[in-house]
């Protein structure tokens, strides 16, 4: 999970490095937030440093609402990393461009009144 963290953080870095405005900083914001979820929250997770919310029942010692707050950090950092992460690739692929009319347009005069 920690390659995954980085491996992500290294192509919208490839990605965004000659670019610029909104597509290259929301799809690195994007990125950072799937970073710090996948390589950090995550494997804390993993090795029980951090309690599951859902098992916190059975941990008499944990507290109700370090798990809570720390569930919020996972949540925000995976599901606003990868809507933040997808928008940033449709802005920097253009897709909510609309196309401009490039033909010719007759030429018209102004009316004298």
């Amino acid at each position: 999970m920690i390659v995954m963290g980085f491996a992500l953080l290294l192509v919208a870095w490839r990605l965004t490095r000659r670019t610029g405005g909104w597509p290259a900083r929301t799809l690195m914001a994007g990125a950072l937030l799937l970073a710090l979820g996948y390589s950090v929250v995550l494997p804390l997770y993993q090795v029980k440093v951090l309690v599951p919310l859902n098992l916190i029942m059975f941990y008499p010692n944990a507290d109700p609402a370090a798990a809570l707050g720390w569930h919020l950090v996972r949540m925000l950092s995976m599901n606003g990393g990868w809507l933040l992460f997808g928008l940033g690739l449709l802005l920097h692929a253009r897709i909510f461009e609309t196309r401009r009319d490039t033909s010719p347009q007759p030429a018209t005069l102004p009316s004298l009144p």
